[in-house]
């Protein structure tokens, strides 16, 4: 995690092979294609269902684990909390991308995402792939790229970005490496890694998975491409844990933000005798 900005592991749960199946029949009449005909396009029309969790109980289950919660929560150093899942039967071919414009935290970098091959994907089905990395990069802002972002609206939150996270690839010479997932495998990606879906070769295949979106206690959650930090005006988000059904509220230090009062002005620092003498001598 700290070097690639990523880690791999299978995912502890002695039924995630029943979860998964019984995931797959209840999600596969939501899309609009035969899954089953080996035939189909399977490319085609809708590729993710989001927030099946709060119908699926074993999507929840997944999103909820308790061994991902405690590896997650010793890993960043506070308390993860699930609260997003999203399902797809296939790749979703995306660019590469960065998760940091759509979830961010303050403290910065609160966040992950965990994602679970349900079942083996082979390089035709057009696997996940990430920059090795690419965490340790700047984190994309709408400062950087020249756009406001408080109160506008895009078809896409990632496409502003995307000329920049190119440069910074072609600055860095950097390549992206693809996972060849075995079913049942999950990978923890940092909240700036570099990410996408290779493009599907076969597209009579299907790639099953589930990707869920952790947060930490005690940040300020936003989306930073409605935000503009450095006027204060921020997008934040009203949460509630998939895994205890509790609100998440938005804190800085450990209070509610909407009931944090802002000094008038700096506190005063009383001086010593030395301080003193000093500060007359400065004068």
């Amino acid at each position: 995690m700290h070097d690639n900005g990523f880690a791999v592991f299978d995912f502890p749960d002695p039924d995630i092979n029943g979860r998964i199946e019984r995931v797959k029949r209840n999600l596969a009449p939501r899309f609009d294609v035969d899954l089953e005909d080996p035939r189909s396009d399977k490319a085609r029309g809708a590729r993710r269902i989001q927030d099946a969790w709060s119908f699926d109980e074993d999507v929840r289950a997944i999103a909820a684990n308790p061994k991902v919660l405690e590896l997650l929560g010793k890993l960043y150093g506070r308390p993860a909390f699930p609260f997003q899942t999203l399902n797809f039967p296939v790749g979703t071919q995306q660019k590469a991308h960065s998760d940091s414009v759509h979830f961010s935290s303050l403290p910065e970098r609160f966040m992950c995402g965990v994602w679970l091959a349900m079942e083996d994907v082979p390089a035709e089905a057009g696997p996940l792939f990430y920059v090795a990395g690419s965490h340790r990069w700047p984190i994309m802002s709408n400062s950087l790229i020249g756009r406001r972002g408080f109160g506008g609206s895009l078809g896409s939150a990632q496409d502003p970005y995307g000329p920049a996270w190119e440069a910074l690839c072609r600055a860095k010479n950097a390549r992206e490496e693809t996972f060849l997932a075995r079913k049942g495998q999950a990978l923890i990606w940092c909240a700036n890694l570099l990410h996408g879906g290779s493009r599907q070769a076969d597209t009579t295949l299907t790639r099953w998975s589930q990707v869920t979106h952790y947060f930490f206690d005690d940040c300020i959650y936003y989306t930073p491409a409605f935000s503009d930090e450095a006027l204060g005006q921020l997008a934040t988000r009203d949460l509630v844990a998939i895994h205890d059904g509790k609100p998440r509220p938005n804190r800085y230090l450990g209070e509610e933000i909407d009931k944090v009062q802002p000094r008038s002005e700096p506190a005063r620092i009383p001086l010593t005798g030395l301080m003193r003498r000093l500060a007359r001598s400065w004068r």
